[in-house]
């Protein structure tokens, strides 16, 4: 871990009772993450959520607990599975790319056409590797 950075509790099991309340998208208690994730009482599940708690990470309403939705700025949740946003920007550049290479392509070529593909390649290769590093993150 870096100087000065904040040590986070997203380790281990704690990490998957984050996820798994994320990939709920509802209120859950104790016992529901116990069940779910197989822990061996219902105490081990609240000793995670009271440290992603103090941390800020989740909070406690009236039916059990929520993720933070600012936790996951960069993330998009399609039903269960967590996608890394610069995913779908590297999708949206390639396939601009592409059809730019393709479908677009004029009949003589010119500067302008080689920066656009330029331009795009730089964007594709950018978002590709932020992707490759969110992906690979345990998040």
């Amino acid at each position: 871990m870096e100087k000065g950075e904040p040590e986070t509790p997203l380790k281990d099991t704690t990490l998957k009772v984050y996820r798994y309340i994320f990939r709920e998208g509802k209120a859950v208690g104790p016992h529901d993450i116990q069940r779910a994730l197989k822990l061996s009482s219902a105490s081990v599940a609240s000793y995670h959520l009271a440290k992603l708690s103090e941390a800020g990470m989740i909070r406690e309403t009236e039916g059990g607990y929520l993720v933070d939705k600012r936790t996951f700025e960069n993330v998009i949740r399609v039903r269960r599975l967590l996608i890394p946003a610069q995913i779908s920007y590297t999708s949206f550049f390639a396939t601009i790319l592409v059809a730019l290479l393709t479908v677009l392509r004029p009949p003589t070529f010119y500067a302008g056409y080689y920066l656009s593909v330029l331009g795009l390649l730089v964007a594709v290769v950018l978002f590709g590797f932020e992707a490759y590093r969110a992906a690979s993150k345990k998040i």
